[in-house]
């Protein structure tokens, strides 16, 4: 089997995927077991539809636990003697001037499996990501999308 790749993390997102393991452990699991013992009640599981679903649920709720398991066991986290306010790296804030715009934004660097694209936590790994990635204050930097389209983003702030 291939080595795992590891999964670069803030201390703030592995706990995240820590919380919603223990919710999906602890809570989502007795929730399903729940509604698979009353959707049993109901008699022939041939024609149950509540049985269906409620196995669906349990299907994915263990597929997102495994998955979480695996991030976790992969994970490493960025230590706070590895973050700089000098330039643009994994869990920096980065307020920018966005010229396609026209107005002031900040993104949070993250790893892979902390994006939020609504709050603007962008991986490390996006064209927005790898266009700040080593950007210090001042700098203008290109991104290039993959719809082809190339914006700049000028860095105005830099914070961890």
């Amino acid at each position: 089997m291939k080595n795992a790749r590891e999964i670069v993390l803030t201390s703030e997102g592995l706990q995240k995927l820590q919380d919603e393991l223990d919710n999906l452990k602890l809570v989502k699991r007795k929730e399903i077991s729940e509604q698979l013992k009353i959707a049993r009640s109901f008699g022939d599981l041939s024609e149950n539809s509540e049985y269906d679903e409620a196995k669906n649920a349990q299907a994915m709720n263990e597929a997102r636990i495994l998955e979480l398991e695996l991030t976790i066991k992969n994970a490493r986290v960025i230590e706070a003697s590895e973050m700089t306010n000098e330039k643009v790296h994994m869990g920096s804030k980065v307020r920018v001037f966005n010229s396609l715009f026209g107005e002031e934004q900040t993104y949070t660097i993250v790893g892979s499996a902390e994006v939020e694209p609504l709050e603007l936590k962008v991986s490390d790994e996006s064209p927005i990501g790898k266009a700040l990635s080593g950007g210090k204050v001042g700098d203008v930097v290109e991104v290039n999308t993959p719809n082809g389209k190339t914006f700049t983003l000028e860095i105005l702030e830099i914070n961890i």
